[in-house]
């Protein structure tokens, strides 16, 4: 017993808090009392009093005995309280077994009027066991019940649990904040009334069910906007969105009604809207202090969770280019569906994104509109997890399931989330359950799939009933008030109807307007025609010399140095500059003109073919340099290696582009078609966005591309899906094949007084080819080349004029060179979208006596950019030279690939008179 005579000296109160600090935390409990905590869980499983630790007996006393249990009963609780609450107002809840019954956790009724130190713990002093137990199940198993004790930081768990103690968890509002309270609680449930009664059959997607989240927001924006927050991003998808515009982000309900009427726009046909609960909106609200909250609602399509890194996206753009960082200057808010929160990967692959220094906004307020159904699919069979919120996990975020129909627990909650996530700069998850009081949409019928439930829906009182009722009998409220509150905004509203009536068309505001003053819709006539993208030579002299020399005390791998070095000896010598040199020059001029960059993807700082290293490591340290933000310019640059993740980093980008006009945005694909799995991005926001939600947007997609043998997924990016959503010059597409080609193509984004999608087919081994060099005057000097002409023909001597594009050209001119036949002559198509037809249709009149015209392709003939051509340029008839048409779009075998390849080839220059 020597060895733990400790024991003998220490007050039970101090055994009840040390052994609770274990159960947390063991690894932050000293030694001697861990190995006695380990040994006596070990004997109390055996049901030893006797137990022994390290060897040696140790014997615990009924008192100490006792006080341990009371511990273990706190932390089951903790632990798994929410597992036994009343937040569901609908449904019988689950049963749970074993059940936090007293007697599970050794404890007897005699004990319950006997005092325990442990009391202390959670703030109650020395208190019986009937005390304790009374108010453990007010903080865990009442209307709101909490899921944190997988937190692993001691400091987050001690916070969270000093702030449920106080109270005992439960909301403390005064009279006036109950009746405000109410007052929007009215309004949620009023407006929905009055679009059931006036729009007949309509979808618009009720919040009915789960009314009490628009106190529970506005609760929210008041109490950050006291707290220093300024500006809010939120993204949601369908359900409740008309009420948080009207009723949150204040958007005049007499819009809304213009839109329900279904008008026509205000705006030319080349804007064709979208659905009403699908829109965007940005406002200036005026909170309660007087403070102006700059609010932004992104827009969304049917596919529910995209939005989310949206929002993320459009948070870390406000956070690096107009709140100098300051995370709690921004407040990101996603609601969810619980059954799309369960269901949709993206919201795995956003969460992963929270605490990477590439991606983090300092914690987003997650909640859940929980209406049990996930459009006709039950709960049951909609997830595996226990709840839909298990996602949280994964980052350790806390959780809090809160019954909708108690509308102050909600408030409570949302303070909560939002204090946690000030003091933590983390997210937090609000579950709200509660239920949807029509189908899936309004003319749905839920009694096919949801009889019962339904039963039990059409007797249940309005969560605005329930406050009504609870407040008039604290005397907070009068008889009559509800009906007053009710009548003066459905007046309101008749006046926003009347209004809407008497105008004839529609007039949509886009989101961001303002972070976009000075741009402009860009039309076609603008895109073809040629931008000033030139830069003063002697000023691209300095920063080629900044870029191209490394840090003299610093020690670097050999590779690295070799690399640098020879940037440095194209540039200034041998001027033969590289497709890497072309790119880094084009940032670096762009950055000096005042632009930043930012560039996200797979491996992109240095490269996935280890071109790029705009990332430099040093040898001993792996200290990361880059050079670009070493020049001494107003811009800066910003590239990240992303998370394993298309979807989410490509929705990210996009809404940081949303967000930043004066930002190059890039994203990289490791290979051209690991941009298929962001495709719900690619179809739903960047083809489509500034034809349904009048939003621009200057995103770069780099997608490396070419035929090299490396089987199906190494070899097309797919370029015919990208041509196929081309229209109306939604979109720019890109397959250059020159190093000025690029510089210029990406100054020339940044030049426009517009910004438009770009997506370039970028090469893989012409990034070493020894003939895909440029000079530096052509950087200076030139300009971007939609077309390229044949530079190496006698056009007189030319029969067959072949177009192609990207490295097939180069294969096509080495062919050539083989054979020594100058009667074919090679033009390129830089720019594929928009088809610059009249440059074409220019260049053919320059070859007199070619009578053969061919599209050229190594793709297969229903891949690549066959088809667009038949759409884009249909008064031309083109000889086609290309692969057959395939399901994969390249074999796997090498040999296979090479014969392919050389068919094509072969092909090309089996012209008709040489058949």
């Amino acid at each position: 017993m020597d060895r733990f005579s400790f024991l003998n000296a220490a007050h039970t109160a101090y055994f009840a808090e040390l052994y609770d600090q274990y159960l947390i935390n063991p690894d932050s409990v000293e030694p001697s009392w861990r190995a006695f905590f380990q040994g006596f869980d070990f004997g109390m499983a055996e049901s030893h009093e006797e137990i022994e630790v390290a060897g040696a007996p140790v014997t615990v006393t009924d008192d100490m005995l006792k006080e341990f249990s009371v511990v273990r009963l706190i932390d089951g609780y903790r632990t798994r309280g929410h597992l036994f609450t009343k937040t569901n107002p609908v449904r019988e809840r689950r049963k749970y077994s074993p059940s936090l019954h007293f007697e599970n956790f050794g404890l007897e009724e005699g004990d319950l009027d006997l005092e325990f130190e442990a009391g202390a713990i959670i703030g109650l002093g020395k208190s019986s066991l009937r005390e304790i137990i009374k108010h453990l199940e007010a903080i865990y198993c009442d209307a709101i019940g909490i899921e944190y004790m997988y937190v692993r930081n001691p400091e987050e768990i001690k916070w969270i649990q000093n702030w449920l103690n106080v109270n005992d968890n439960h909301p403390s509002f005064n009279a006036e904040e109950k009746k405000h309270i109410l007052k929007k609680l009215n309004e949620a449930i009023s407006f929905e009334s009055f679009l059931h009664s006036k729009y007949v059959g309509q979808k618009r997607f009720s919040v009915e069910g789960v009314d009490s989240i628009i106190p529970g927001l506005d609760h929210l924006i008041e109490k950050a906007a006291e707290k220093g927050v300024k500006q809010f991003v939120m993204g949601m998808a369908h359900r409740g969105r008309l009420n948080v515009l009207a009723n949150i982000f204040g958007k005049s309900p007499e819009k809304i009604f213009s839109e329900f009427d279904g008008k026509e726009y205000a705006e030319n046909e080349l804007f064709d809207g979208d659905v009403k609960y699908h829109m965007g909106w940005t406002s200036v609200r005026k909170s309660d202090g007087g403070k102006d909250i700059r609010m932004d609602l992104a827009p969304n399509p049917s596919h529910l969770e995209t939005v989310n890194a949206v929002v993320e996206g459009i948070s870390r753009a406000k956070l690096d280019n107009q709140l100098d960082g300051d995370e709690k200057a921004i407040l990101p808010i996603l609601v969810h569906g619980d059954a799309a929160i369960a269901g949709q990967g993206v919201v795995y692959e956003v969460i992963q994104m929270a605490q990477l220094e590439g991606y983090r906004v300092g914690g987003t307020i997650h909640v859940v509109a929980n209406n049990q159904v996930g459009f006709t699919t039950n709960y049951l069979d909609a997830r595996s997890s226990t709840y839909c919120t298990d996602i949280a996990k994964v980052t350790l975020s806390p959780v809090l399931h809160v019954n909708a129909d108690d509308v102050e627990a909600v408030c409570h909650a949302f303070t909560f989330a939002l204090e946690f996530r000030m003091q933590f700069g983390r997210d937090v998850f609000i579950d709200i359950l509660g239920y949807r009081k029509y189908g899936h949409n309004e003319g749905d019928e839920p009694r096919f799939t949801q009889p019962k439930l339904y039963k039990a829906i059409a007797k249940h009182d309005s969560p605005r009933d329930i406050y009504g009722t609870k407040l008039y009998n604290e005397g907070v409220i009068k008889e009559g008030h509800i009906k007053q509150l009710e009548l003066d905004y459905k007046n309101e509203l008749e006046e926003d109807l009347e209004e809407s009536r008497k105008k004839e068309k529609t007039i949509v505001t886009e989101i961001l307007a303002d972070d976009w003053e000075g741009y402009k819709i860009g039309t076609q006539e603008e895109i073809l025609t040629k931008m000033d993208t030139t830069y003063d030579l002697k000023k691209m002299d300095k920063l080629a010399e900044g870029i191209t020399k490394l840090p003299a005390d610093e020690k670097f791998i050999r590779k690295i140095q070799r690399i640098v070095d020879d940037r440095n000896k194209r540039y200034f010598e041998t001027n033969n500059l590289d497709w890497a040199m072309g790119e880094l020059l084009a940032y670096a001029t762009l950055m000096e003109e005042g632009f930043n960059v930012r560039m996200t993807g797979q491996d992109v700082e240095r490269g996935t073919f280890s071109h790029r290293h705009a990332t430099i490591k040093t040898e001993n340290d792996a200290e990361e340099i880059n050079l670009h933000n070493r020049l001494g310019v107003d811009g800066k640059m910003y590239i990240y290696n992303s998370l394993l993740s298309e979807y989410g980093v490509v929705g990210f980008d996009y809404g940081y582009a949303m967000a930043t006009p004066k930002t190059l945005t890039i994203w990289e694909a490791q290979f051209g078609d690991f941009s298929n799995g962001a495709q719900i991005m690619v179809d739903q926001y960047i083809s489509a966005a500034e034809s349904k939600w009048k939003t621009q947007n200057g995103l770069v997609m780099l997608l490396p591309h070419g035929y090299e043998g490396q089987g199906s997924e190494h070899s097309s990016a797919r370029m015919e899906r990208y041509l196929q959503m081309c229209s109306r010059e939604n979109m720019i597409m890109a397959d250059v094949t020159t190093p000025a080609n690029f510089f210029h193509l990406l100054r020339r984004q940044m030049k426009w007084n517009f910004r438009k999608p770009l997506v370039v087919f970028t090469p893989k081994s012409l990034l070493r080819h020894p003939k895909v060099i440029s000079t530096k005057e052509e950087l200076a000097n030139g300009s971007f080349q939609e077309v390229i002409d044949d530079p190496a023909v006698d056009k007189k001597k030319v029969k067959s004029l072949v177009f192609c594009t990207g490295k097939f050209y180069y294969d096509l001119i080495e062919t050539r060179e083989e054979k020594e036949r100058d009667d074919i002559a090679f033009v390129r198509i830089e720019q594929l979208f928009p088809l610059p037809v009249d440059q074409l249709e220019q260049i053919i009149k320059t070859y007199p006596n070619a009578t053969d015209h061919v599209w050229a392709q190594e793709e297969p003939k229903n891949m690549g950019a066959w088809a667009h051509l038949l759409l884009h340029w249909d008064t031309r008839p083109l000889r086609m030279a290309s692969r057959r048409m395939y399901s994969s779009p390249a074999a796997g075998s090498s040999t296979r690939s090479k014969a392919r390849h050389k068919r094509v080839i072969e092909e090309v220059f089996n012209t008709p008179d040489k058949k």
